[in-house]
């Protein structure tokens, strides 16, 4: 796995690209700051018992997608909201490298080695 400090930057970019999502669609990039946003988003990427976290913690350890859902009782929303919020923010021209690279990696489009490579070399921004 990452370390903390990797885990961190990537929230953090995740964060950011919610911001650009929100502007871009004429919200406030401050409405995500509170516990909806912040809180859920932290909650996401670092509890054992996010939905999200747990599936992509398999993904992580080997497993197929189609395996870690099939057996599944409960519903991890990133599997369907994130393509979603990707054809959404290219249809506003908005750059969501994350969510875009989440979106490939359950496609099957990447696979793990490639998602962390495309994840973790991008350029320090303004995030």
């Amino acid at each position: 796995g990452l370390g903390e400090n990797a885990r961190a930057s990537l929230i953090t970019r995740g964060l950011a690209e919610l911001g650009r999502l929100s502007q871009g669609l004429g919200g406030r990039a401050a409405t995500l700051s509170g516990l909806a946003g912040v809180g859920d988003l932290i909650l996401t990427c670092t509890g054992a018992s996010s939905r999200n976290f747990s599936l992509g913690l398999a993904l992580g350890q080997g497993e197929s997608l189609e395996t870690i859902l099939r057996h599944r009782t409960t519903v991890a929303e990133g599997v369907s909201t994130a393509p979603a919020i990707l054809a959404l923010a290219r249809r506003h021209d908005i750059a969501v490298p994350v969510i875009e690279t989440v979106s490939l990696l359950l496609a099957g489009d990447i696979g793990m080695a490639e998602a962390r490579d495309r994840l973790l070399s991008r350029p320090v921004g303004t995030e």
